[in-house]
């Protein structure tokens, strides 16, 4: 079974040798599996991702190409990977931090602002049932108790 690695140094007329090699291997299992005479059963999934390997690099150069960039040569290293992982999840870790402390403070606010809301819609209204003659306070009060209703 070949590495990435390994298979990433090849050049696109190899990879689509190799390609070739591992669906006719493919094949064959599947005749051997069919007839019975298949001694590694496990062989089967390890072609198939040999095959994937192969397409996937394929994938990628012709992606590479359209982009302008320079295909993938080789696979990172699993501590480098593990590294940038790490860096990538305190810097999100860090940026979820602000923002918490900011809904916080948000948070704080929209309380301040629904008390205040509630407070002075009480105002509001006791101020215009005193400040209105006796006419204008029936007809709000009335309107009160119709909200009420709703």
């Amino acid at each position: 079974m070949p590495r990435a690695a390994e298979l990433a140094e090849l050049d696109d007329d190899e990879l689509v040798t190799r390609l070739a090699e591992y669906r006719r291997e493919l094949l064959n299992l599947r005749f051997q599996l069919a007839t019975s005479q298949l001694d590694n059963p496990a062989r089967l999934p390890a072609v198939r991702r040999d095959i994937a390997r192969v397409l996937t690099l394929m994938r990628d150069r012709e992606i590479a190409l359209a982009e302008g960039r320079e295909p993938l040569q080789a696979v990172l290293p699993r501590a480098f990977v593990s590294r940038r992982r790490r860096e990538a999840s305190q810097e999100q870790d860090a940026v979820a931090g602000d923002l918490d402390e900011q809904t916080e403070g948000a948070q704080d606010t929209e309380v301040a602002e629904h008390a205040v809301e509630e407070e002075g819609a009480e105002v509001v209204e006791d101020v215009d049932a005193h400040d209105v003659g006796a006419e204008d306070a029936d007809a709000v009060e009335s309107s009160d108790e119709q909200m009420e209703d709703d």
